[in-house]
């Protein structure tokens, strides 16, 4: 039953014109987020929504639950958030994969990123570098590109997983280096640079935050850099711009999205939350200390810059007849 104040306030309200609804509404959020991330605990996107989630859930007042749901290449995780509740509470991490390459590797995709979700801001972006380790003897990129032309197909290279934004980058300098090399996918990062460092692989595309602690050892050697500017963490490693190879551009754009439903107004007020704990000076700080450079632009912005990939992507991909079913 209402309150004699809230009735006062509602005949108020509707004595302006105005829903009763503004008033019955409870403030956002109203309960605890959960937060999907479509990969295991302990990798770049999980450290991305925990760093935030802990300075965004003293903000708001409410918890910020992390929830790993690993597999399909996010497929699992989109199928989780649309079965989720529309009321903003469920948000989700998503990156090139889920939101550029997947409708191209999957002609059976389960869900449409497009009609399907609605994206709220980018977390950060992380430039893929050409890594290298004792299993090869490329004194830098130009040799590594020199003998992989010299041998077609001879050469191997590691990725995170099949359709990843680490194998993609390398199919982009394949494409535009006119190589051909032979891709042997692994279940996430770690194992792939653990090889690498192993010797049983002679390169990979990676991010800093994954291939960091082994280029600070030595075990591992960094060439190019597959961005439009030098890594802040490598300043004298070159770009493929200036090596003289235009266009291999390849960074995991990693973000958070939300059910295509929800309102704008929820919308915006995620937006607003992720992005004050990000660009606070202790949480961006972590960032950086990992090679990762953050965001927190607003939803029109994400939408263009996710726009712009798929306008760069999908023929590349279409042209080269990259599938996964």
């Amino acid at each position: 039953m209402l309150s004699r104040r809230s009735t006062l306030a509602m005949l108020g309200a509707a004595s302006l014109g105005l829903s009763p609804s503004v008033f019955a509404s409870a403030p956002f959020p109203s309960k605890a987020l959960r937060w999907i991330v479509p990969y295991p605990a302990g990798g770049g996107s999980d450290f991305m929504a925990r760093v935030v989630g802990q300075p965004m859930s003293t903000a708001v007042g409410q918890s910020v639950m992390v929830d790993n749901k690993p597999g399909g290449n996010g497929a699992i995780a989109v199928a989780d958030l649309l079965r989720s509740p529309v009321d903003g509470h469920t948000l989700i991490n998503v990156d090139n994969g889920t939101l550029v390459f997947n409708p191209v590797l999957y002609r059976k995709l389960g869900y449409s990123p497009a009609k399907d979700l609605k994206l709220v801001t980018l977390l950060a972006r992380a430039p893929m570098i050409l890594v290298v380790g004792p299993g090869s003897d490329a004194k830098d990129a130009k040799d590594f590109i020199e003998k992989a032309r010299r041998n077609p197909g001879a050469q191997n290279f590691g990725s995170a997983g099949a359709g990843t934004p680490q194998h993609m980058a390398m199919e982009m300098l394949m494409h535009h280096a006119q190589l051909k090399m032979t891709h042997i996918p692994y279940k996430g990062s770690s194992p792939a640079l653990g090889d690498l460092a192993g010797g049983q692989i002679p390169a990979v595309m990676s991010d800093y935050a994954a291939a960091g602690g082994f280029l600070q050892s030595g075990k591992l050697r960094a060439l190019a850099v597959a961005d439009s500017r030098r890594h802040p963490r490598l300043p004298d490693v070159p770009t493929f711009e200036e090596l003289g190879l235009k266009g291999v551009e390849a960074t995991a754009l990693v973000g958070v999205a939300v059910h295509a439903s929800t309102p704008d107004a929820t919308v915006q007020a995620l937006q607003k939350s992720i992005a004050q704990a990000l660009l606070s000076p202790q949480t961006s700080a972590k960032y950086r200390e990992v090679g990762i450079e953050p965001v927190g632009n607003t939803p029109q912005e994400f939408t263009q810059m996710i726009a712009a990939e798929v306008s760069r992507w999908h023929p590349l991909m279409r042209d080269l007849g990259i599938t996964l079913d």
